[in-house]
């Protein structure tokens, strides 16, 4: 499975200010969850303002390929008839997750819980993912990694049990895809599974497992952790998923309206998520002018409309204990933190060297290649603020959140900032090129 492409640069350059009103995709972290929780339940769940990214529909694809009936009924609209808990078919084919490492690592959890053998594989950038942390529970479970590449990468075979052993596990870095793979394999274990984390990540699954009938509690553990516990062999039910708008790639068009002069832009229906907004948090701390205008739930999670003018931004010292509210907006982050006046150093950022490329390493190669001031001290990044000259092309490494942030560059810098390639923008956010020349972003195919 090459998954090969032509590579397609693309190129941002000074824009005038950007003005309107937007509303990005759905969340991803939802979409993904909506599709397998449909596959594990009974009766047909209904899913609204899915994100139609090529992770998401990697994830549809196998849990057709488990049993699942799945149909597309209008933009954004998809029906899921499932199977139940413990009756999953053994897929016929290896499932192929492309770049979605949530997706793959989320299904390793549903297949290591039911007894059935799959192969998983992705594209090249998926197989350099390390996936051993999430295996490792799954094996004290009672799963069996049959093969694997070397370190427990992709592409590799997992055995599940159909009685997998109830377990207390404590998760050694702060991690939602791995606690959710533990208690994706519980649901179909006869007992109570317990998970423990000393820094809360996001709680999509816990949300999602509740919203389909699953009896499962939450408690704080210590300052910053929770103590999550799930009984074993729910009954669930098929239902409604109303997916909002995903902060993560809010950030985008968000940073843009702050860095491009003049700009004035309204992001509709953003999920308000304690856990998922660290980079707000952030802007506002650096000075950002950003307005809440109308704060509402929607779907069973809070969400805002929010108001972006362009201003001044100043450096600030990010704790670690926010990396996992933000783990992927690290990148853009550093973006915004380039036009700010003074030194910006986000602490903590070890998880940015096991996302789709080493983020870290990408992301400080890129400042540099565009003339700004970047170091890396441990697992710290400092940005010095000032003037950013632009250029390029920045090395992607088949990352869409590398290359999506070095285009925002772009539209403020002096020059112009290319990226290797927009291919892989795809996964994620397919429209967003179409969104941002909507607010008047001058971004384009590279010369």
């Amino acid at each position: 499975m090459s998954h090969s492409h032509p590579p397609a640069p693309l190129a941002a350059r000074r824009s005038g200010p950007l003005m309107g009103r937007v509303r990005v995709p759905g969340d991803k972290s939802i979409s993904h969850r909506a599709m397998i929780f449909g596959l594990l339940s009974t009766g047909r769940t209904t899913v609204e303002g899915l994100l139609e990214g090529d992770d998401v529909l990697a994830t549809a694809t196998a849990c057709r390929a488990l049993g699942a009936t799945i149909e597309r009924t209008g933009e954004g609209r998809w029906t899921v008839d499932g199977v139940g808990v413990g009756a999953l078919l053994p897929p016929s084919e290896p499932l192929d997750f492309g770049n979605a490492g949530t997706g793959s690592r989320l299904m390793m959890g549903v297949v290591a819980g039911h007894g059935i053998t799959a192969v998983f594989d992705g594209d090249a950038s998926l197989r350099k993912r390390p996936m051993r942390r999430v295996l490792d529970p799954l094996v004290e479970m009672g799963a069996d990694v049959m093969d694997a590449a070397e370190g427990g990468r992709l592409p590799l075979t997992l055995r599940g049990t159909a009685d997998p052993i109830p377990v207390s596990y404590e998760t050694p870095v702060p991690s939602a895809q791995v606690k959710s793979a533990v208690l994706l394999a519980a649901l179909n274990s006869p007992g109570r599974t317990t998970v423990i984390e000393r820094e809360a990540t996001r709680d999509h699954t816990e949300k999602m497992l509740r919203h389909f009938g699953a009896d499962v509690t939450v408690t704080q553990e210590g300052e910053h952790g929770r103590r999550i516990v799930l009984e074993g062999r729910p009954d669930l039910k098929g239902t409604h998923v109303s997916v909002p708008a995903d902060p993560s790639s809010a950030a985008f068009p968000l940073v843009a309206a702050l860095i491009v002069p003049g700009s004035d832009v309204v992001i509709e229906s953003m999920m308000d998520n304690p856990l998922r907004t660290g980079l707000l948090t952030t802007l506002l701390e650096m000075g950002a002018d950003i307005e809440v205008l109308d704060r509402r739930s929607e779907g069973g999670e809070d969400v805002v409309d929010l108001r972006v003018r362009a201003g001044r931004l100043k450096g600030v010292d990010v704790p670690p204990e926010r990396a996992p509210a933000m783990i992927d907006e690290y990148p853009v982050l550093a973006v915004a933190a380039a036009f700010a006046e003074g030194a910006t150093r986000m602490r903590g950022l070890s998880e940015l060297r096991v996302k789709e490329s080493d983020r870290l390493a990408a992301v400080a190669d890129g400042l540099a290649l565009c003339g700004v001031t970047a170091r890396i001290e441990g697992d710290d990044l400092i940005v010095d603020g000032g003037a950013v000259q632009g250029g390029g092309p920045v090395a992607t490494h088949l990352d869409h959140r590398i290359a999506m942030s070095f285009l925002v560059m772009g539209l403020a810098s002096e020059t112009p900032v290319t990226v290797d390639d927009g291919t892989m923008i795809a996964t994620s956010f397919p429209a967003f090129s179409g969104l941002m020349e909507g607010l008047g972003a001058k971004i384009g195919p590279a010369a």
